[in-house]
């Protein structure tokens, strides 16, 4: 799966495991994986691996069942049943005075054991977990009675009672089976709710998280602005001069950015990247910049060596759910854009195809020179004229 993918399958998951008081039961769990595309197993590995909010015990060991495979749960709550019917059933026979309590108690046991059973999904479940609550019940049975012999000193007897396993066994596969048809059959009565139903709420829920993670969702074009040599340009040069310098140069780039309704996204050493609302605002003002680049140079670079820049520029979506740009740091429209900018030769403007073809009059607009790139095509744009070189008179108008 996608980063995206596992992020929305976990806030899907969490959300449903607080609407339902902190677990998730199997029908949930189901409907997380068909929504998100994940497999069963591995949405109960993410469920088992969300942050645990502080429960008690008995919270704790709920949330572990109803992360177990649906077969497993109803095979384990048979042989919990089970044993309890056996413990009420030996508590009535040895207490005095506790055959009506514990009866009743045995009672409304088995009700809920034969419950548990019937309301398999699968006839072969159905069967197995009958024939599992019979064995269980013989063999607890048969052990809580050896308990209370011993204590009363009454050894020897119900030995001949172990033949009983088989009926047991044999009798409680086919009430499981029988039991298991008759609640398919009547299941609306009984008030089961559809899984379909429930799925298909699910569903809902899921497309509203998506429609709010993709609330800050724009097109935006970004400009990735880099100055070839840098390293070079500050060796052994006044570090005062290269600060004054490095600092008119941002100013230079920021006010461009600014006049073409663009905002500065980041800074990182000498590099900048500019957002913009449309390739065509992201294009003038790399051309303004790389054209008055050479009025920095003339009048304002301290340094022995002219400022040479490479721009590359790409458009595609981003989230920023602040409606603040900046937020926006891991979005792999930026990355495309600086990828261009390291592949443009100096002085020129690396555009990408697909923000080219936004441009009023096309890639035409850029120039015939193409660069291909593993992220994507862009086309070049070079200035007709090499820059005067530093401290020549009389800079170039800077075009509006």
């Amino acid at each position: 799966m996608s980063d995206d993918g596992v992020r929305q399958m976990l806030m899907l998951a969490e959300r449903l495991r607080e609407q339902r008081g902190g677990e998730l039961d199997d029908a949930a769990i189901l409907a997380v994986a068909e929504a998100t595309g994940a497999t069963a197993e591995y949405v109960r590995l993410a469920v088992r691996l969300l942050p645990e909010k502080k429960q008690k015990l008995f919270g704790q060991l709920k949330a572990v069942f109803l992360t177990l495979e649906p077969d497993v749960r109803r095979h384990v709550l048979t042989a919990v049943i089970a044993t309890l019917c056996a413990l009420l059933t030996v508590l009535s026979i040895s207490v005095r005075g506790g055959d009506s309590l514990f009866g009743t108690l045995m009672l409304i046991m088995l009700g809920i054991g034969v419950w548990n059973v019937s309301i398999s999904k699968e006839t072969r479940v159905a069967a197995v977990s009958g024939a599992l609550f019979g064995g269980i019940f013989f063999v607890s049975h048969a052990l809580f009675a050896w308990i209370s012999a011993l204590l009363r000193h009454r050894f020897g007897e119900g030995a001949g009672e172990s033949l009983l396993l088989i009926p047991y066994v044999l009798g409680g596969g086919l009430l499981g089976l029988l039991s298991q048809k008759f609640v398919n059959k009547f299941q609306g009565k009984f008030g089961i709710r559809d899984p379909k139903e429930e799925r298909q709420e699910l569903l809902r829920q899921l497309v509203q998280l998506q429609d709010k993670l993709r609330v800050g969702e724009q097109s935006m074009t970004f400009m990735s602005l880099d100055i070839v040599g840098s390293t070079k340009m500050k060796a052994n040069a006044d570090q005062l001069s290269v600060e004054f310098t490095f600092t008119e140069y941002h100013n230079f780039v920021d006010a461009i950015t600014r006049k073409y309704g663009g905002r500065v996204h980041s800074t990182a050493g000498d590099g900048v990247t500019c957002a913009f609302p449309h390739p065509q605002q992201a294009f003038g003002a790399a051309k303004n910049i790389q054209m008055g680049i050479v009025e920095l140079n003339t009048y304002r670079n301290k340094l022995r060596t002219p400022i040479v820049l490479r721009a590359g520029i790409h458009s595609g979506s981003v989230n920023a759910p602040t409606d603040d740009i900046k937020s926006v740091n891991f979005a792999h429209v930026i990355d495309v854009a600086a990828h261009l900018q390291h592949c443009c030769p100096p002085a020129g403007i690396a555009i990408s195809e697909d923000a080219a073809n936004l441009l009023p009059a096309g890639p035409a607009s850029v120039g015939t020179k193409r660069v291909e790139t593993e992220d994507c095509n862009a086309y070049i744009w070079e200035p007709k004229s090499k820059a005067p070189p530093l401290g020549a008179a009389g800079p170039p108008p800077i075009p509006g």
